[in-house]
């Protein structure tokens, strides 16, 4: 480039054609000034200054003097250094340094009170049951997605679901989504699939069951326990543990609501079953690698009416007392474990719930705390 320059060519047209800005032509130029080009140096520079400026140790010295004055005797009791510099300032000391200098002074003196959090890795999916995080066992999600609406018509309900090892995906669009829809929909959904080891929900009355009245097992929680899958009801207001199938849900809304103009709720579903293909295929390796699922038994019959057994859990947290709310009733779990996760285990064949600390520090430890006798009331089933 300097050669170039110096045979006559402008220094715009020199950095037009070796493609680099004006500013490092005229920076190499302003380096050979005067020298022959065999003379050169030519080697990268550091942009660090040559001699860098630091405060002087009086001076730091100073500030630490002026932060533990403020600490001990000061009115207001602040000693961070915007406080530091306005004390400072009102002392008149010369050179007094900027707040970021102060900041960078304690920081170098090691006097910040603070402390920075500690992030731990996250824990292992699905580990708050022990044969789903080993990768044993799969774990399907469901939820819903409301308050949806296609101009000129009424609202429209999403039920979706996927499975935490395989990503295995799925969507029905409807005007609203019942308990006898949502079972509907898990027979069609599991007999082409095949059955998980778990079924994970929220605590919506749709899955769950209606919890004005204690010792109620609801529809869809039967439909599990007769193909022989453990229903899990996440904590409520807790983030993390239907964070699966959320991700989906934000997935389908911006690739398949927020995309498209929906002029009928037929074409919306039409869309989303061909979103859900496409998603399926997209993931095959995912899906393929996940545990092995049941086959759907071929004689199966729901049964409302049968009493229900088999297992059930609930993930909860403790209130200020060590208490817990399930199935309409309150559990004294352990006074020394308050504000605390468990995994309430209902068992209804033998008539217990047990009750597990969990912790995602330590997921792997999951001590027993309590168990306590519970049977469940035979009713008929309100259908």
């Amino acid at each position: 480039m300097v050669a170039t320059i110096r045979r006559g060519r402008p220094q715009r047209g020199v950095a037009r054609q070796f493609g680099v800005a004006l500013y490092t032509v005229q920076c190499w130029v302003q380096r050979a000034k005067g020298l022959r080009l065999d003379r050169v140096d030519w080697t990268d520079r550091s942009s660090a200054p040559r001699k860098p400026k630091r405060t002087a140790r009086k001076l730091e010295q100073e500030v630490l003097r002026v932060r533990h004055w403020l600490k001990e005797q000061s009115t207001l009791g602040e000693y961070g250094a915007p406080a530091i510099r306005r004390e400072m300032e009102s002392r008149v000391i010369p050179g007094c340094p900027s707040i970021p200098t102060i900041s960078r002074i304690l920081r170098r003196r090691g006097v910040l009170d603070g402390r920075r959090r500690v992030r731990r890795p996250p824990p292992v999916k699905g580990w708050c049951l022990a044969d789903v995080a080993e990768r044993k066992v799969e774990l399907d999600s469901f939820d819903t997605i409301e308050g949806l609406a296609i101009r000129g018509g009424s609202g429209v309900t999403v039920l979706t679901g996927v499975s935490l090892h395989g990503g295995l995906t799925a969507a029905w669009t409807a005007r609203a989504v019942s308990a006898k829809t949502v079972v509907e929909h898990l027979v069609e959904h599991w007999r082409a699939v095949g059955l998980p080891g778990y079924a994970q929900f929220d605590n919506d009355n749709r899955f769950e069951g209606p919890r004005q009245h204690a010792d109620v097992v609801g529809r869809v929680t039967r439909l599990c326990l007769s193909l022989g899958v453990v229903p899990v009801f996440a904590p409520p207001n807790e983030t993390g543990f239907q964070a699966a199938i959320e991700s989906f849900n934000g997935l389908w809304q911006a690739k398949v609501w927020s995309r498209f103009e929906h002029r009928s709720l037929r074409g919306l579903a039409g869309r989303s079953a061909r979103y859900i293909v496409a998603s399926r295929q997209r993931r095959v390796a995912r899906t393929e690698s996940a545990p092995a699922r049941r086959p759907f038994p071929k004689r199966w019959r729901l049964d409302l009416q049968k009493h229900p057994t088999g297992t059930i859990i609930y993930l909860r947290r403790t209130d200020n007392q060590g208490r817990v709310n399930l199935l309409g009733h309150t559990f004294s779990v352990d006074r020394n474990w308050l504000h605390r996760l468990v995994r309430a285990v209902v068992n209804l064949d033998h008539n217990t719930i047990q009750f597990y600390a969990l912790r995602r520090r330590d997921p792997t430890d999951q001590p027993l705390l309590k168990e306590v006798q519970y049977t469940l009331p035979r009713k008929r089933f309100r259908e």
